[in-house]
């Protein structure tokens, strides 16, 4: 019998949990368990062994890690939005920092490696792209917390990964879970008119991607802070135009506004962007062209929806 490493997912549920689920299921390397605060939602139930909790039930935590004993630990549950970090930032530091210090903590104790999901919300956007080493200065609340739990993972002394990325986007199982992409096919098949922000520049992520670049830290153990991005600097509202030229859809529908007239201008880096040679010569990622993603999202879209 194959000789397997146990694996935890937290965030199971969340976009790049089912993502990493459906990936890591099927490799028969790994014995893969998933932890999120509620039921399982993904229909996928094969390979793998699923556990409702509250991460931030410490003691829960704990006790689950003790019985679990896992090898590796994925850890991509947090607080991602930015208005929910600044109105509840007590919250804010519990899930996006002090779970993050838990498990790098328990990983010290067990010789476990932690990749942590990061964010390129730690910059403020004056000089993007970026590289791994350049100063953070983030806006918000939540690109503090991000930082900050960098800086206690760093500091624990655990073999680590931390993953910054940008934007992602792609397609599960899980109906209710939309980003760009979705959205923007969504509402311009209907024909309803959006308005895209056409003053801040990104290099989306595609999440098959960044599934597939965690696996990579994994099997490489390659330790540091890693830039996993596409390589395509858009605006939104370009990326938002390359979706419906893709799809066919009626660009007039389209509305350019600035960040500044939804009040993102202040708590959101205007340009980000990464540079992924660490990326690619250390973990061998390759990003998926922006256009080439949207053919696989066209064809995961008959199988999903």
């Amino acid at each position: 019998m194959m000789v397997t490493n146990k694996v935890l997912i937290t965030g199971s549920n969340g976009f790049l949990g089912q993502k990493l689920i459906d990936l890591l299921s099927k490799n028969l390397n790994y014995e893969v368990f998933a932890i999120s605060m509620n039921k399982n939602d993904n229909p996928n139930v094969a390979n793998y062994h699923f556990q409702q909790l509250d991460l931030m039930n410490s003691d829960l935590l704990n006790t689950y890690l003790s019985e679990v004993k896992p090898n590796y630990i994925i850890h991509t549950a947090a607080i991602t939005s930015v208005e929910g970090c600044e109105a509840d930032k007590v919250l804010c530091e519990k899930m996006n920092v002090e779970v993050a210090k838990q498990l790098a903590d328990y990983c010290k104790q067990t010789n476990g490696f932690l990749v942590q999901l990061s964010t390129d919300f730690v910059f403020d956007g004056q000089n993007g792209p970026y590289k791994e080493d350049d100063s953070t200065n983030p806006l918000s609340e939540y690109g503090k917390s991000k930082l900050r739990s960098e800086q206690v993972i760093h500091n624990s002394g655990c073999e680590y990964a931390i993953l910054r990325t940008i934007l992602v986007y792609g397609i599960n199982a899980n109906p209710n879970r939309s980003n760009l992409v979705l959205w923007a096919k969504e509402k311009l098949s209907k024909n309803e008119p959006i308005k895209v922000v056409k003053d801040q520049w990104r290099m989306p992520t595609f999440v098959d991607d960044l599934a597939e670049a965690c696996l990579l830290a994994i099997e490489k153990r390659a330790t540091g802070v890693f830039h996993i991005s596409g390589e395509e600097m858009f605006t939104i509202a370009e990326a938002v135009y390359q979706i419906a030229d893709f799809w066919k859809f009626d660009k007039s529908l389209i509305s350019e506004i600035t960040a500044g007239s939804i009040g993102q201008s202040e708590n959101r880096p205007q340009k980000t962007g990464f540079i992924l040679s660490k990326a690619k010569s250390i973990l061998g990622f390759q990003p998926t062209p922006f256009k080439a993603s949207l053919e696989i999202i066209d064809k995961q879209y008959g199988i999903f929806r």
